[in-house]
């Protein structure tokens, strides 16, 4: 009995992705007095001990919140501050615990995956291969040991997690928890103390303001006039450093947006509301100003109407993006592109490397004259575990570097912009399939066509709707005749099987495809071998041999 073929899982439609749902912008403070940077940091240091104050209360409230609890609150805060500023403050802190809940549901899923995987791997044999749907025993009885006590620790884990989240109790750390780590690794991190308090300190700074429609300049907490003159509404126990009518204090320097600063220009004239943030880059010593609205998701259009033109096909790696252009048949033109990326460096070098890939990718998009782009749905969050690929250090490390979802973020929204289209698709079998029909054909003395290459066409095909195989099987009638294959030999009572081939004469005399002239009749060539040489005689079938 025949093994079974193993059963691929279904392919998901491809879907235009939909547009950004809000836009921000920012600029830097420049030019700034020193009595200006001297209210900034009062201020930011007064509201942001205000909101780790109401930070602490909303999670001690845990699942006993209520409006009223809210109300309560955001009273105490409005006596220290103002009631817009203390607005700002209990919106803010509901968004952190809320992050903080959905963050501790996702590590209650990373722990039992965890835990199914080892004891899995500890019910089977020490040393049993695995196969490819799942991963086999441990290699020695040394791993299997110490997995066993990794076990343990996890259950106590995710014991303790689902007891934290039956009680409401969430841990947020103001500032970050990568940089309150940093201050134990002063050395690694090529850091003094003062250096580090000083950033611990203006990450807990909190100079935020919602908009408000119909307000002055839509937002009377933080106004910015369509001129770029900035004025802060001080909190009340700093009433005092105010240099202009009610209470408020204007900044010496001027904001002026380069990028979209029309759309926030006409926007504020209008007075619709516009959210503004201040804070300080501690490390370069500037102050920047945020600007940050919400906008209408613009309607997608008819996957049909964006294919229309082609499509590019973009492979997503760990350094690069691999695309090549296809038109409406699925047929790769031109050359392929790859667009790099650096990925090593602080989290804005790593920002940047990728809006500059993108930018790239965009512009040879639009001299192509294509309206659509596709692109892999990839989400490797279930792949990233160290229990499934323990010993696999580079995979774990190059599917973890791949910027996936900051990736489709920032192409959706700098896409949006261009009037592209974004098509996402199922990324499964991809590169394999790629590679399996498409890598070897493309590939010449002058071109090596790259299994990304190969995979950036296989994910525009499948965005088209087209199969990824470079020709689709013929029906089952026209791949033999009839329904027996053509190679197999004709039976002994088929008829006509030793005639020779029909004269084309009789066929209506086509022309010769090459000359142009008619054919004569043509029968079986005489062979070149003196063993197979026909002779000049006729053959004539005798009589069988009487034996009896």
């Amino acid at each position: 009995m025949t093994e079974s073929k193993k059963q691929l899982r279904v392919i998901a439609p491809a879907f235009v992705a939909a547009g950004p749902s809000g836009v921000a912008i920012r600029d830097r403070l420049k030019r700034l007095a020193p009595e200006d940077e001297k209210v900034l940091r009062l201020i930011g240091a007064h509201l942001g001990a205000l909101a780790s104050r109401d930070l602490k209360a909303r999670c001690a409230d845990g699942l006993e919140h209520s409006t009223d609890t809210w109300a309560a609150r955001k009273r105490d805060l409005t006596a220290l501050s103002s009631s817009r500023w203390a607005g700002s403050i209990t919106k803010r802190t509901h968004d952190q615990w809320a992050l903080a809940r959905r963050g501790q549901l996702a590590h209650v899923g990373s722990l039992e995956a965890g835990i199914r995987m080892i004891a899995h791997r500890l019910s089977l044999p020490v040393g049993e291969k695995g196969t490819k749907g799942a991963p086999g025993g441990y290699r020695t009885a040394h791993e299997w040991f110490h997995k066993a006590r990794r076990l343990h620790v996890l259950e106590d884990r995710l014991n303790q997690v689902r007891h934290d989240r039956e009680a409401g109790v969430v841990h947020v750390v103001r500032g970050g928890k990568r940089l309150l780590s940093t201050r134990h690794h002063l050395q690694a991190a090529e850091s003094t103390e003062a250096q580090w308090r000083e950033r611990w300190e203006a990450e807990r700074w909190f100079v935020q303001a919602d908009g408000e429609s119909g307000k002055r300049f839509g937002n009377e907490t933080i106004r910015i006039t369509p001129e770029g003159e900035v004025s802060i509404k001080l909190p009340a126990p700093l009433a005092e450093h105010a240099n202009a009518r009610h209470g408020r204090y204007v900044l010496a320097s001027k904001v002026r947006f380069p990028h979209r600063g029309a759309e926030w220009a006409d926007r504020v004239e209008a007075n619709r509301a516009v959210a503004y943030r201040i804070h300080l880059d501690a490390e370069r010593g500037r102050w920047y100003l945020t600007a940050s609205w919400s906008c209408p998701v613009t309607k997608t259009i008819p996957i049909e109407s964006a294919l229309a033109g082609g499509v590019i096909g973009v492979d997503t790696n760990a350094d690069h993006l691999a695309a090549w252009r296809l038109d409406v048949h699925g047929n790769p033109i031109g050359q392929p592109r790859r667009f790099s990326y650096d990925l090593s460096g602080s989290a804005d070098h790593r920002d940047a490397q990728v809006r500059h890939a993108l930018s790239q990718l965009l512009n040879w998009t639009k001299t192509c004259g294509v309206k659509a782009i596709a692109v892999e749905d990839l989400d490797f969050q279930a792949e990233k575990t160290r229990e499934k690929h323990g010993r696999k250090r580079r995979f774990r490390q190059l599917i973890s570097g791949m910027p996936t979802g900051k990736l489709r973020t920032r192409l959706t929204s700098m896409a949006d912009a261009t009037g592209i289209a974004v098509i996402g698709v199922d990324p499964a079998y991809t590169s394999k399939w790629g590679a399996q029909h498409w890598r070897r054909p493309l590939t010449s003395k002058n071109r090596t066509t790259t299994r990304h290459d190969a995979a950036s066409i296989a994910i525009g095909r499948r965005a088209q709707g087209h199969p990824i195989r470079r020709r689709t099987a013929p029906p089952r009638t026209h791949q033999s005749d009839g329904c027996g294959h053509r190679t197999v030999q004709a039976g002994p009572r088929a008829p006509g099987r030793e005639e020779t081939r029909r004269p084309v004469a009789d066929r209506g005399q086509e022309p010769h495809a090459r000359t142009g002239t008619k054919q004569g009749k043509r029968a079986t060539s005489t062979s070149k071998t003196g063993r197979d040489a026909r002779s000049a005689g006729q053959w004539v079938q005798g009589s069988l041999l009487l034996t009896d």
